[in-house]
Order: structure tokens, then C-alpha cells, then sequence
């Protein structure tokens, strides 16, 4: 059986509460992240074990998705058509604290 707080149980768990919120997902959300292009990068929803984040991967169709809280690297994978970034946990987790609805990279 696996550890419950290993990175691949964190993200199988955090995948199953996206999947949960159905078609009401945007109104889950908690941030928004573009970059200065204005294209969407990520977002950040509010589950039943906690804040999420999901972005596109670099494959088509799929989606990159992790739980902020928990055990893992801070930063975390994600693309958008300028190219691959990398996105602080601890940082996300300020932004949607302080209620800000949107993270512009720079």
C-alpha cells in the first residue's frame, strides 16, 4: 500500500477533488495565474482537502495537477504558449490568503 503522503498519492487525491467539483469548477476557484502575455497558466481551486493547482501540461488535452498543502518541492510545473514555468507553492498560498483573485508573472 502506498504512503497516503507521497507526491504520487498527493496528486492522485488532489486529481480526484478537481475531478469532484464537475462542472462547477470555476466556482471553486481561488486564483488565477496568467502570464504578461494575458494567456492562463494555472489556477488554484478550492477542494475538500484543501487549495489545488492545475495547469496544461505540455501535452494537449492534459492537465498538471497537485495539492498546494503537503509534503513536495515548492515549486511546481507549469506551461502556458510563452513556454515551461515554475510556480511557488509558498507564494500561491499568500496570494489566495490575502484574497487576491490573480498572479501575474513576471
Amino acid at each position: 500500500m502506498a504512503d497516503s503522503h507521497t507526491p504520487t498519492t498527493r496528486r492522485e487525491r488532489a486529481e480526484r477533488d478537481v475531478a469532484a467539483l464537475g462542472r462547477c469548477r470555476e466556482e471553486h476557484l481561488l486564483l488565477r495565474v496568467r502570464c504578461q502575455a494575458g494567456h492562463d497558466v494555472a489556477a488554484v481551486y478550492g477542494t475538500v482537502h484543501g487549495p489545488v493547482f492545475v495547469s496544461r501540461a505540455a501535452h494537449r488535452g492534459a492537465e498538471h495537477v497537485d495539492a498546494l498543502d503537503g509534503n513536495g518541492e515548492d515549486l511546481i510545473p507549469a506551461w502556458c504558449a510563452c513556454g515551461t514555468r515554475r510556480i511557488s507553492r509558498s507564494a500561491l498560498l499568500r496570494r489566495f490568503a490575502y484574497h487576491e483573485r490573480t498572479l501575474v508573472l513576471i
